[in-house]
């Protein structure tokens, strides 16, 4: 596989196991491996690289790794740290349980507050306690429910392995502007903008400019894929990735990354 991350790898386990065929709108083939688009609006070429200290664990409902729309594939494609598993409420993962016990990391549930006990819910990171092992702060790991607004409720309400983490709550000012499916909710984001929302308040603001950007191309091209259209190279899309990427070659190997 030309892009083995955590969600490419979760997809091609969910498409082995599968009985019949997807076909859901959208996932015909001819689409690029790597970015999931055709090949004339792939864009690969404009990935950015970003240096994340942040961790992301992805659980994802039944289908949502086989969507060409999901944007959880692209927080992995910038965040190595990316860590994906399909939910079940009767099968979980030891891999899972295993990383949300990892003494390295400080895991939050991303969740809205109001449908959590207050005494759970925090709204900033909390300061970081040193690891057992190594005594190294412990890094901030975000668990993000990774499907449709009905989804991330059942997988928050029967997930008892995560009953005893704190639910990060976030406040965006900004509405969402993610325009390939239709949001249950006017103040739902999608997964990548939630994440985008974490890695800024982690502190690393480089990276989540980085993955706002990576998403806004994503859905530029997607749209213009399904209108077959040309895409516009000058966009304000790839001008933002090309100032992403001449930043990164211009600090040089070995400086340190701005987050």
């Amino acid at each position: 596989m030309p892009h083995a991350h955590a969600v490419a790898r979760l997809r091609a386990a969910r498409m082995a196991a599968a009985t019949k065929p997807f076909n859901a709108r959208g996932s015909a083939p001819g689409r690029c491996e790597r970015c999931r688009l055709y090949g004339p609006w792939c864009i690969c070429a404009w990935q950015p690289r970003v240096d994340t200290h942040a961790g992301v664990c992805l659980l994802m409902g039944d289908i949502e790794s086989l969507k060409p729309s999901n944007t959880g594939w692209l927080i992995a494609d910038l965040v190595a740290e990316t860590h994906a598993f399909q939910w079940s409420r009767t099968v979980i993962d030891p891999a899972l349980i295993a990383l949300l016990a990892d003494p390295q990391w400080q895991p939050y549930v991303v969740f809205p507050g109001e449908f959590v006990a207050p005494e759970r819910v925090v709204t900033s990171l909390l300061p970081a306690t040193p690891a057992t092992a190594t005594g190294a702060p412990r890094r901030p790991l975000f668990v993000l429910l990774d499907g449709t607004w009905s989804e991330a409720r059942k997988m928050f309400n029967k997930s008892r392995y995560l009953d005893a983490l704190p639910v990060l709550s976030l406040h965006p000012e900004q509405r969402s502007n993610y325009r390939l499916r239709r949001a249950a909710r006017d103040d739902h984001f999608c997964t990548a903008e939630v994440g985008a929302m974490c890695l800024e308040l982690a502190g690393e603001a480089g990276a989540a400019q980085a993955l706002a950007a990576w998403l806004d191309l994503f859905t530029e091209h997607y749209l213009l894929g399904k209108q077959n259209r040309p895409a516009a190279l000058a966009s304000a899309a790839h001008e933002r990735i090309r100032a992403i990427n001449a930043a990164s070659v211009s600090a040089g190997p070995g400086a340190a990354p701005v987050r």
